[in-house]
C-alpha cells in the first residue's frame, strides 16, 4: 500500500526546462515563474519557478542559508522580489487571505493587547464585526481547547501559550494559505507534540494549504504530504518527496517504513547536496 512503501512515483526531480510540480495529483494553488532575488551581489534564487498544491501540507527542507524562510517570506510579500511573478489560484496576493506564524512568535504578538485582542487582531483589520470577532475567536478556542486565560497579556504567558496564540491568529481570518516558519522551533518537546496533533486537527477540518519551513528533517516529514527540497544557493529545487502516509499521524507513524524511507531519502538527497558542495570547494 502506498501508506507503507515509498513508491518510484513518491519522488520527483524536476526535469531541466521543466517547473517542478510538488505533486501531479493536486491542483496547483501557488504558481512562482521566474522569481529572482539577490542579497548585496550574491545571487539566492535566479528565475525560479515552483507550483505548490491546493490543500496540501508542503515541508520546506534545505541546507542553512539556502533561503527557506526566505522563500515564504517572498511568496507572502514580507519580502520584495528583484523580478517574477507570484499568483494564488491566479489571483495576486492582494486578492488572497494568508495566515503567517513566526519562528519568533515572542516579538510577533503585540504586547500591548490582551491574548484574544491578538486573535481578533486580523478579523478586525478585515472590518469584521464586533459580534463575528468574537464567535470566530470562540471557535478558535473550542478548537484548540484553550485553558488559560486569554485576558492575560503575551509577557505573562509561557512560550508555548505564546505561540499557540500566534498560531490561533494566523487562523483567525480563515486562511486560504499558511505559512509557517520553523514554528516549534523554541518550543519544548512535550508542547512540539501537542501544536503538531493541533496544527493536523486544523488541517484535517479547514485543508488550508499550509507551507512549512523547518530545520528538523523527523517534523519536515512527519507533517507533509510532500517535502521540498532545496539546494544550496543559488538555491534549486532538489527534489520533491511525496510522503503519503494517512492521516492522522501519530508517534506510531515516527516507526513507520513509509516514514524511515522518505527520511532516509531526504537525507540521502541533504548529504548529496553538501557533498556537491564540498568538492566544489
Amino acid at each position: 500500500m502506498r501508506a507503507n512503501t515509498l513508491m518510484q512515483d513518491d519522488i520527483r526531480s524536476p526535469g531541466a526546462g521543466e517547473a517542478p510540480a510538488v505533486t501531479a495529483q493536486a491542483p496547483t494553488h501557488i504558481t512562482i515563474r521566474g522569481l529572482s532575488k539577490s542579497f548585496a551581489g550574491q545571487t539566492l534564487y535566479a528565475n525560479f519557478d515552483l507550483d505548490f498544491p491546493k490543500s496540501r501540507i508542503t515541508s520546506v527542507f534545505g541546507p542553512n542559508g539556502c533561503g527557506k524562510s526566505t522563500l515564504i517570506n517572498m511568496i507572502s510579500g514580507l519580502m520584495p522580489i528583484d523580478a517574477g511573478e507570484i499568483l494564488f489560484d491566479g489571483k495576486r496576493l492582494s486578492e488572497t487571505v494568508i495566515g503567517y506564524v513566526f519562528q519568533n512568535y515572542r516579538d510577533a504578538l503585540f504586547p500591548w493587547k490582551r491574548a484574544i485582542d491578538n486573535i481578533k487582531y486580523p478579523l478586525q483589520m478585515a472590518g469584521r464585526s464586533a459580534a463575528d470577532c468574537e464567535a470566530r475567536t470562540q471557535e478558535l478556542i473550542r478548537s484548540f481547547d484553550v485553558r488559560f486565560d486569554l485576558n492575560r497579556y503575551p509577557y505573562e504567558l509561557s512560550g508555548g501559550q505564546q505561540q499557540l496564540i500566534s498560531i490561533m491568529r494566523a487562523l483567525a481570518p480563515d486562511p486560504e494559505v499558511l505559512f509557517l516558519d520553523e514554528p516549534f522551533s523554541a518550543l519544548d518537546y512535550e508542547m512540539t507534540l501537542f501544536m503538531r496533533d493541533k496544527l493536523q486537527a486544523v488541517f484535517e477540518t479547514t485543508k488550508t494549504t499550509m507551507i512549512v519551513v523547518s530545520h528538523d528533517l523527523d517534523e519536515a516529514v512527519y507533517l507533509a504530504d510532500e517535502i521540498l527540497m532545496l539546494t544550496r544557493r543559488p538555491t534549486r529545487v532538489a527534489e520533491v518527496v511525496r510522503f503519503g502516509a494517512p492521516r492522522p499521524r501519530s508517534p506510531g507513524t515516527l516507526t513507520s517504513q513509509s516514514f524511515t524511507n522518505a527520511k532516509s531519502h531526504c537525507l540521502d538527497v541533504f548529504q548529496r547536496e553538501v557533498r556537491t558542495k564540498e568538492l566544489s570547494v
